[in-house]
């Protein structure tokens, strides 16, 4: 009887390799599919991103790009030769230089910056009652200032040798001005550093400040030997601003110094120089000596006496006490002195460093 196939409802599946075996059936191996062909190597770096490949042959695109930089620089000199710079050019270029780059200031008037609003003017006044009421107001002379022709415990006497003092203006003689000078600030109470000459005769002494304040001012202390004298406003600004005191231990002869005062009432006036020399001594008509002077050769003229004598920085290295003047003209000829800082703090009774 013949029978009809029969079916299997699943998908047929090739059975393992090792159950064909074990039922001793073995189907050839399929053929293994042939590579592709391998592209040539000028197509691979044509079909590289551009990034792969600079990354991959830096030295060609270093090449490149060196090439291409000199041919270019090759083109503009041909095109645009150099110009031979004239006069113009040069004169063209200075002025722009001047105008968007101003000249540092010099160190003179840095330092000037620095102290002005430390110095003040001193004036020393007769007493009130020594003015006649109807003469205080008007004008009349005064007698003449300390340091000038007159004979007197420092004055220079006949050979006219002696470092000299102030000489009141006009304005003032008539008030009954005797002396006028100049002095520094040195902390923040209104105490003043001046010249012993400015202030010691003087029954009234008045100061003017940077910013123009007028205010009496008291004598609180004294080192004659040293022509110092100390005084302390009795109004002082409210942004007065004290000088800075440094020591003389590093001066050499040579080293830039700038000295600030109201010569001849003028001023503020500022000049510079140098320190000439150190440690010299003056002996005064009367018989006294002074040592330990610093010797400078800015300008200084009588009203400078008592101002501050100051390095390249602003701070203060002494006190301007007289100059060298072997005329009768009251003028400067290249040789003043100061008092060391050192002395002058010691006679505020401050710490000499």
């Amino acid at each position: 009887m013949k029978r009809n196939p029969l079916y299997s409802g699943s998908a047929w599946s090739r059975p393992p390799r090792g159950a064909r075996a074990a039922a001793g059936r073995s189907d050839p191996e399929p053929e293994p599919a042939a590579a592709p062909p391998k592209p040539s190597r000028l197509k691979a770096l044509l079909a590289a991103p551009p990034l792969a490949w600079i990354t991959r042959h830096r030295w060609m695109a270093s090449t490149a790009a060196l090439g291409t930089a000199l041919v270019a620089v090759v083109l503009v000199q041909a095109l645009h030769p150099p110009r031979t710079l004239t006069q113009a050019d040069i004169d063209a270029a200075v002025d722009y230089t001047l105008k968007h780059r101003p000249t540092p200031p010099s160190d003179a008037s840095v330092a000037a910056e620095v102290i002005r609003p430390s110095v003040v003017r001193v004036v020393g006044y007769l007493p009130e009652d020594a003015i006649p009421a109807d003469k205080r107001d008007a004008a009349k002379p005064a007698p003449e200032a300390k340091g000038d022709a007159k004979a007197d415990a420092r004055s220079p006497g006949a050979n006219e040798k002696a470092p000299q003092g102030a000489r009141p203006g006009q304005d003032e003689r008539e008030k009954g001005a005797i002396s006028v000078g100049s002095g520094v600030v040195i902390d923040e109470k209104g105490t003043i550093l001046t010249n012993w000459h400015v202030a010691d005769s003087a029954p009234r002494l008045k100061v003017t400040f940077s910013n123009g304040l007028v205010a009496d001012a008291d004598l609180v202390g004294a080192q004659p030997q040293d022509d110092l004298a100390v005084i302390r406003a009795r109004t002082v600004p409210d942004d007065l601003k004290p000088a800075t005191l440094v020591s003389t231990g590093g001066l050499r002869p040579g080293d830039e110094v700038i000295a600030t005062g109201f010569p001849f009432a003028i001023g503020p006036s500022v000049t510079s120089g140098v320190v000439s020399g150190l440690k010299r001594e003056w002996d005064f008509a009367d018989g006294h000596k002074m040592t330990n002077l610093i010797q400078f050769d800015a300008a200084a003229n009588p009203g400078n006496s008592g101002g501050p004598l100051v390095n390249r920085k602003g701070e203060v290295l002494g006190i301007v006490t007289g100059i060298l003047n072997p005329t009768s003209q009251h003028v400067f000829i290249g040789i003043g002195f100061a008092v060391p800082i050192e002395n002058a703090a010691a006679a505020a009774g401050m710490s000499p460093f």
